[in-house]
């Protein structure tokens, strides 16, 4: 951490990292920035586990942290699990001024309730607050940006008066789309030499939640099978469901059809799972960016997924009349194609493509965005 005022030269930044929420894909990204970038980056973070506890309570506990470094980022970079005007009350004249990045995985206002559970609106006004005091945000998804502006207006038109709808362009300028990085590169160490002689492998490598649909996954495999075609499965990802029912019914119906069932337990039986997939498949009801499509896709998966959320933007035009479907019908089509013709599949590869999200390539370019963050003078509202 610095202890003089930031130079303006083409050395790397000190970047205070904050993550309130240590797991999953926010961890990886954390550690894949980290990891590529030409930037220090010194991180802050507590573990993902009770996340709305992490977004009323993160912000103390990481002030704290934040207080017994050294000297002054340059830059701060926070998730959006953190209430960025609770930790920056906290941290008081230390950190006033230096600049803050948003980084949006997900947001509170447009993430999909289970079954019968009531939106809180005051998770998605700690988002908003959060925005309202960060300097740059960054969205992971051209759709999720949209549908985070989409929303704002309304969540911000349940409130009597003073409901600020003033802020929601101001905020909109100060954003921008970001893809996620990912390690795609350390799947290529357990590529096979050469794939075996098998049936159509389908890949789900999703967790097994509500938001995944796998039920309309199910229903379009239970389909398949009952017309005879030969394929077999590789169910992937993890639960937090003691009991997901769909997925305990297909082990009973199909056992003999699943080549694998559950998490994978380390990074290599999940690249040699996905390097034997054929076709890997989504039913979402919910995706932001799509971390797990890009890897199969990588991993030469041909991809079957919805015409809607953030899937278009994953593929090229070209694809996507082959890839992306309207209705169950379609969903069923394709996947009867995918299996019936798999020598086609198996020579369509869209692994090029999504190379490019590899942080490789991605890392230059989240270095060139914070560094123009960092040169914006901190703490600047976007008042009227």
């Amino acid at each position: 951490m610095r202890s003089a005022p930031v130079t303006r030269t083409g050395a790397g930044l000190d970047i205070l990292f904050l993550e309130p929420y240590d797991g999953g894909s926010h961890r990886a990204f954390r550690r894949g920035l980290t990891a590529h970038s030409r930037h220090r980056i010194v991180s802050r973070t507590l573990p993902a586990r009770f996340w709305k506890w992490r977004m009323e309570g993160g912000g103390l506990t990481l002030a704290r942290k934040a207080l017994a470094l050294a000297g002054e980022p340059d830059l701060i970079v926070a998730s959006d699990m953190l209430n960025l005007p609770v930790f920056l009350a906290l941290t008081g004249q230390r950190l006033a001024r230096v600049p803050v990045a948003l980084y949006f995985h997900e947001n509170q206002l447009t993430y999909p309730l289970p079954p019968g559970e009531k939106r809180d609106l005051h998770y998605g006004l700690i988002n908003f607050a959060s925005a309202l005091r960060a300097d740059a945000l960054f969205f992971n998804s051209a759709y999720h940006l949209a549908a985070f502006y989409d929303e704002l207006p309304r969540l911000l038109k349940h409130f009597p008066d003073y409901n600020e709808l003033w802020s929601v362009p101001r905020l909109r300028e100060r954003s921008e789309v970001l893809p996620l990085g990912l390690d795609l590169a350390r799947l290529d160490a357990y590529r096979p030499g050469q794939p075996p002689a098998s049936p159509p492998l389908l890949v789900w490598n999703h967790r097994w939640e509500y938001d995944k649909d796998p039920a309309t996954f199910f229903r379009a495999v239970y389909a398949l099978a009952g017309e005879g075609l030969d394929f077999r499965l590789i169910l992937l990802g993890e639960s937090f469901r003691n009991q997901p029912a769909e997925f305990l019914e297909a082990r009973e119906r199909l056992g003999e059809r699943i080549l694998h069932f559950g998490y994978a337990e380390d990074l290599a039986q999940y690249a040699r799972l996905l390097w034997l997939g054929d076709v890997v498949v989504s039913t979402a009801i919910h995706e932001f960016f799509g971390a797990a499509v890009v890897e199969a896709c990588y991993c030469n998966c041909f991809p079957i997924l919805p015409a809607r959320l953030s899937y278009p933007e994953l593929l090229p035009a070209e694809s996507h009349d082959a890839c992306l479907y309207g209705d169950f019908d379609g969903l069923l089509g394709r996947l009867r194609r995918a299996i019936v013709d798999v020598a086609e599949t198996r020579a369509r590869s869209l692994r090029a493509h999504v190379a490019r999200y590899d942080w490789q390539r991605m890392a230059p370019l989240y270095d060139g965005h914070l560094a123009l963050v960092a040169q914006r003078p901190g703490n600047t509202p976007p008042w009227p």
